[in-house]
């Protein structure tokens, strides 16, 4: 009796196993800052990859299960790496959602090494578009940015002297060299360009030196709570200007800021209101889920986790493994794909290239001006 119980149990066993191994579920690891200062971008961007996941299982766009699992990057460097290791070695993902320029920078060499496709949503250093074959960009790159704006504030507006305020790490300095390059090109002029460090709050020395630089626009270029406490210092300090920045301020938290007002910014263009049906379909369920409009940055990573599927379900299709090689060639043989926001294709550096709109921060989510 004993026997045909070790024996049943033996034969549930395998039948398990065997159901476990044969759900072909996709798996795509989140590099994302789930804790800490700027745990808030971690929260957006984890909304739109979840209901790009929620979408691919209603569809059954793949044979099994679409999983998105976050692993905590805290926004740094050092603790990008450890979790990008874990989930490329311990889980043996094969595609990765990343973000913020320093973190990416930072896990793109495991990458690389190990063929793991990486996609970025939110980072916009330019040198993204240079970090090898299995690293992606859906969000066009700070040059593109700064490109748009800088013509826009100097001819438009008629402001020529400009002073940035940077932060000290790989997004900063990027930004930094196009303004660099890019305001005497318009006609402008960069007066001054002050560094401050990442973990830094306190700006009242810095706008001290804005103040006495007499320019016409403040450019800075930070991010998540740093950048909100630069634009609450300046204002208190007396620094009335023009205050102008790029994509990273499209968080809800500058909505809530008065200071923040005016604010002139960049993000990639996209109609809301667009008919097609993967737009509208991501803005209506994005609504229902979560009692709010959709930002860019949920609409980015609703596309990374959406390309991922659309590339794993190829390759079930025709009987291939959800490498990181595979993804990669399917990703070359498929010349484009439907996105929120229209219909695009990649670059051969995997980069996509998007259309720029100017935004003014009217405290009710963004105006867009031009």
């Amino acid at each position: 009796m004993l026997s045909k119980i070790v024996r049943a149990a033996g034969t549930l066993a395998i039948a398990m196993a065997c159901g476990a191994a044969n759900a072909e579920d996709v798996r795509v690891g989140a590099v994302f800052p789930m804790s800490g200062p700027n745990a808030t971008y971690g929260d957006l961007f984890m909304a739109g990859a979840s209901l790009a996941a929620d979408h691919a299982n209603a569809d059954k766009a793949l044979n099994g299960k679409l999983v998105v699992q976050p692993e905590d990057s805290q926004a740094l460097p050092q603790q990008g790496v450890t979790v990008m290791n874990k989930l490329v070695n311990v889980e043996k993902v094969a595609y990765v959602l990343s973000a913020f320029t320093g973190v990416s920078k930072a896990i793109s060499p495991i990458a690389q090494r190990t063929k793991t496709v990486t996609v970025n949503g939110g980072a916009v250093g330019p040198d993204l578009a240079e970090l090898g074959p299995y690293f992606w960009n859906v969000i066009p790159l700070a040059n593109f940015e700064v490109r748009t704006l800088v013509p826009y504030i100097t001819k438009d507006r008629g402001l020529k002297r400009w002073v940035m305020i940077y932060v000290d790490d790989p997004v900063g300095q990027a930004i930094r060299k196009e303004l660099e390059t890019h305001v005497p090109g318009a006609g402008g002029e960069l007066v001054e360009a002050l560094s401050v460090p990442v973990n830094a709050q306190q700006f009242s020395g810095i706008a001290a030196r804005v103040r006495d630089a007499k320019p016409d626009v403040v450019y800075f270029a930070s991010y998540g709570a740093q950048q909100l406490q630069i634009v609450k210092q300046l204002r208190d300090n007396g620094v009335t200007q023009q205050l102008a920045t790029y994509s990273a301020i499209n968080i809800p938290e500058a909505n809530g800021v008065p200071e923040a007002l005016g604010i002139l910014y960049t993000t990639q263009k996209l109609n809301w209101q667009s008919n097609d049906p993967v737009t509208k379909r991501f803005v209506d369920d994005f609504k229902t889920k979560y009692g709010k409009a959709p930002s860019i940055y949920n609409a980015n990573y609703y596309n990374a986790v959406r390309l991922a599927g659309l590339l794993a379900g190829g390759l079930q299709k025709k009987g291939k493994p959800v490498t990181g090689e595979n993804l990669l060639a399917e990703r070359i043989e498929t010349k484009t794909f439907a996105f929120v926001g229209g219909t695009v294709s990649f670059e051969q550096n995997g980069t996509v290239v998007s259309p720029i709109q100017i935004n003014e921060v009217d405290g009710k989510g963004g105006k867009v001006l031009k």
